[in-house]
Formats: structure tokens, C-alpha cells, sequence
């Protein structure tokens, strides 16, 4: 366990605002977001399932004075391997969205990457371990 950093707290916090409002809209909404993004449904609802898992994780994690190290340092890595899946899911030729669908996967890809740097940042501000 580290003495997390206010710092982390915050961009732990913002990333579980986030990716709940993605877990909400994706869940309950996937059928109209297919429609609009020309993406699978099954793609998109099982995204939104994960991300309610991937939520309650990561608001407890902010939710600490300590939390453990290596828990956030799988959330950072995680944050990086999404945003480089995203990417490599355009140029796979699995889904063929539309032009909105390309901005929205693009645009989540950016916003993830941006989470993972801002909780490494917030990692490396973070105290040294705490004895319980």
C-alpha cells in the first residue's frame, strides 16, 4: 500500500466519471449507439458490462488515502493496452463504423491514453508505502 497523492485520487476519480457514464450509455443504450455509430451492439454492451466492473474499481481505488501499488499500476497499464487496442481496432477491419463511430472510438482511445498519464503522473507523486 502507497499513500496515494491527491493528485492520483483526482484522475482516478475522473476516469471512473468517465468510464461509468460509458458503462451506463453502452449497457442500456448499445442498440441505439450501433445505429448511430455503425458498430456491433454485442460490442458495445459487453464494453459498457466490463466498464461497470472496470468503474466500481477504480472510484474505490479514488476513493483511498492508500491504496496498493500494484492495483494502480495494472489500472495505468490497462489504460495504456485500451488505447492501443482501440487503435488497432480501426485498422483491424473487425467493425466498419462510420465516420462518428471512427471519432467517438478515436476520441475514447485519446481520452483513455490521457487517463493512463495522468495516473502514472499521479503515481509518481504518490508517498511511500504505508505499514498498516
Amino acid at each position: 500500500m502507497i499513500d496515494a497523492s491527491t493528485f492520483l485520487r483526482r484522475a482516478l476519480l475522473a476516469d471512473a466519471v468517465f468510464s461509468g457514464v460509458a458503462a451506463l450509455g453502452f449497457t442500456f443504450g448499445a442498440g441505439a449507439f450501433a445505429a448511430l455509430f455503425n458498430l456491433p451492439e454485442a460490442l458495445l454492451r459487453e464494453t459498457g458490462l466490463f466498464l461497470i466492473a472496470y468503474t466500481a474499481l477504480v472510484g474505490w481505488l479514488a476513493s483511498r488515502s492508500a491504496v496498493p501499488k500494484m492495483l494502480v499500476m495494472l489500472v495505468v497499464a490497462g489504460n495504456a493496452a485500451w488505447t492501443l487496442a482501440s487503435i488497432a481496432l480501426m485498422f483491424s477491419g473487425a467493425v466498419s463504423p462510420n465516420l462518428l463511430g471512427e471519432l467517438m472510438v478515436v476520441a475514447q482511445a485519446i481520452a483513455t491514453g490521457v487517463f493512463a498519464e495522468l495516473q502514472y503522473v499521479g503515481l509518481r507523486k504518490s508517498g511511500s508505502a504505508v505499514t498498516a
